[in-house]
């Protein structure tokens, strides 16, 4: 069991690392981009890498407070709670590219760009205010 939780919490860590990657890819990405056309194509590679790795993180977070025995303590329901505004915020800003994002009109892609940029941002600050949590918690 303890071999189980080990390697849980090892996948977990290098998961969030790379969530943490994939989110700076996309802040990147945006910054860089141009031609809302091009950045669409690649959105559509890019989305499933980041919807798998929020699962993956999902998943071995279950499955170690599953070995826990599920207690539930203030960082666990913090995790649970940013992964739903993961999922929430990763929605939307697919929805807003896909549906929302006319782009035929004259400064649309930097509307959305600016939408984007805000919850990428949120993403990143939950992460990062998870991993300081979780590196030194509080009491």
């Amino acid at each position: 069991m303890e071999a189980m939780y080990t390697l849980g919490l090892e996948i977990h860590t290098v998961g969030v690392m790379v969530l943490m990657g994939v989110v700076m890819f996309n802040i990147m990405m945006l910054l860089l981009n141009k031609n809302s056309i091009r950045y669409a194509k690649r959105m559509r590679m890019v989305m499933p890498i980041s919807a798998s790795f929020i699962a993956l993180i999902l998943l071995t977070g279950a499955i170690m407070m599953a070995a826990k025995h599920l207690h539930f303590t203030l960082a666990n329901d913090a995790m649970i709670v940013a992964g739903i505004v993961f999922i929430v915020l990763e929605a939307k800003r697919y929805a807003t590219l896909k549906r929302r994002t006319d782009i035929t009109k004259e400064g649309a892609f930097e509307a959305y760009k600016h939408k984007a940029l805000t919850y990428l941002g949120i993403e990143m600050g939950l992460v990062l205010g998870l991993t300081l949590f979780m590196m030194f918690p509080l009491g």
